[in-house]
């Protein structure tokens, strides 16, 4: 059976059409099921980050046009009536494994070497494998995808320096203001990327930290970690006056802070400067905020400016990780032929691993 991707990424698409087109857990589930139901595919994975929506499909060589099924159940999927013609892409095997492989790896990320990636990829494969949505072809594919990100790692220099979208996003923090020593920061989502960003404040210098969850135990554990300050999901605006920089990555539907009640907001915190880092997809922060007197408001595409000063030291090292790539490739399409049903790689990874 072919292996198929089709989405949309930074590199083709602002985070407005993104957002259109990102899933939930709930979603992804749910989209695992019909892609299978309606015959689509045989076997799916469904990556959703901030900066891509894959689906990942294999289905049998009868199937000539999975590529623009994919296409038309992903625009269906999310009601969306057509997705401009450039926006979404299609690869196909050996095309699409190379693909994979350059994900897991952080090459096609907006910080180019990365890890968060790797992570946001196994948990995608975690998923559609206890879905029950993924066969010998895909955990193949996947557990190889798993093994050729370690062997980048440990052979290449491609993540030398800043590689991370949060510690990117804490590094725009430190330009606008001289120290985060004096700064209050306010965490909004415990989730991984503002688990990594609050981390990475924390090794900076930044005392104090409030982090606010919808799960309170989440938000107490990590800011206990951090040795913050944790503070009720429906209070945070009260703690509004005092805060100086905002980093916010929820997975709410709509915008968590709007013009309206953000100028509501700055009306008891006079006129020091306001630094709000939204890296959610869907948005958490309306951009008009940016409009605002001394609000400076920067989303996930805006880190590419920072993320490009990394690019010259690691560029150096994509010849390299492209040739490793491309043996590994070849590796498992000669497995995939000659063993379709095997879904033992012998890389000693776990079929659900995280």
């Amino acid at each position: 059976m072919p292996i198929v991707v089709t989405g949309l990424s930074h590199h083709t698409s602002p985070v407005e059409l993104r957002e259109r087109f990102a899933f939930s857990d709930a979603q992804i589930a749910d989209a695992l099921g019909q892609l299978r139901e309606r015959g689509v595919a045989d076997e799916a994975v469904i990556l959703s980050t901030c900066n891509r929506v894959e689906i990942y499909a294999a289905a049998p060589d009868s199937e000539p046009a999975l590529g623009q099924a994919l296409r038309r159940f992903v625009c269906e999927f999310h009601r969306i009536s057509e997705a401009p013609e450039d926006a979404l892409y299609t690869y196909r095997d050996p095309q699409s494994i190379d693909h994979l492989f350059r994900v897991a790896c952080g090459i096609d990320s907006m910080v180019l070497g990365e890890t968060e990636i790797l992570g946001q990829l196994k948990l995608a494969y975690k998923l559609a494998h206890a879905e029950k949505a993924t066969g010998a072809q895909l955990n193949k594919t996947f557990q190889k995808a798993f093994n050729v990100a370690k062997l980048i790692r440990s052979e290449t220099q491609i993540q030398r320096g800043s590689i991370s979208v949060s510690s990117v996003a804490v590094e725009l923090a430190e330009s606008i203001f001289d120290s985060l020593k004096a700064q209050q920061v306010l965490v909004i989502g415990a989730g991984d990327t503002s688990e990594k960003a609050a981390r990475a404040l924390r090794s900076r210098g930044a005392q104090s930290i409030l982090v606010s969850n919808r799960s309170h135990d989440k938000a107490l554990a990590l800011a206990a970690e951090l040795g913050g300050r944790a503070i009720g999901f429906d209070t945070w605006e009260q703690e509004f006056q005092h805060v100086d920089i905002v980093i916010s990555s929820t997975a709410a539907p709509h915008y968590m802070l709007t013009r309206d009640k953000l100028e509501d907001l700055l009306r008891e915190r006079g006129h020091r400067p306001l630094l709000l880092i939204d890296i959610a997809v869907p948005r958490d922060i309306h951009p008009d905020c940016n409009q605002l007197e001394n609000v400076y408001v920067y989303n996930i595409d805006d880190l590419q400016g920072i993320a490009g000063q990394y690019l010259e030291q690691r560029e150096a090292e994509l010849e390299l990780c492209q040739r490793l790539i491309a043996r590994k490739r070849d590796e498992l399409l000669d497995n995939l032929k000659a063993h379709p049903a095997n879904t033992d790689l012998g890389l000693h990874e776990q079929p659900a691993g995280g």
